[in-house]
């Protein structure tokens, strides 16, 4: 979109430093009110071309593999993070979904620490009730508001 276009769809101007300054796009989801506009509708400022007043929104693509140990999901990494986009949330609101600290979703989401067994089992009924594909091997998934 050019900012012209962006500013069409805001019904307003943009500020000054979207217009100067690449930081503007950034996709930082705390501290930056436009960005948690455009991340929370699923999208993301992938290029910015300051000089040609443009910028490119996509939605991401997530990557993950269902892994089961004797039928139950094994929940890593991309998993949950695919979850969480899937959900349209950020950290501290998958920690309000499934009632742990934020820390905890971040390093779930880092691979410092693994679900345990049971918040495995909750995190498989959240994406069952969610929608969010559990069965086959190996998902590409362009995520969607819910």
């Amino acid at each position: 979109m050019t900012f012209s276009e962006v500013e069409a769809v805001l019904g307003t101007s943009l500020p000054g430093s979207a217009r100067r300054s690449r930081a503007f796009w950034s996709n930082r989801a705390r501290g930056g009110l436009q960005a948690e506009a455009w991340l929370e509708a699923g999208y993301e400022a992938i290029e910015v071309e300051v000089r040609a007043r443009r910028v490119v929104f996509q939605r991401p693509s997530q990557r993950y593999v269902v892994r089961k140990e004797a039928g139950l999901v094994r929940w890593d990494a991309d998993m949950v993070r695919a979850l969480r986009r899937h959900l349209a949330v950020d950290q501290a609101g998958m920690a309000d979904v499934l009632g742990v600290r934020q820390q905890t979703i971040s390093e779930w989401e880092t691979g410092i620490y693994a679900p345990s067994r049971g918040r495995s089992k909750h995190l498989t009924i959240i994406a069952e009730r969610a929608g969010f594909p559990l069965e086959g091997d190996s998902h590409r998934k362009t995520p969607t508001r819910y």
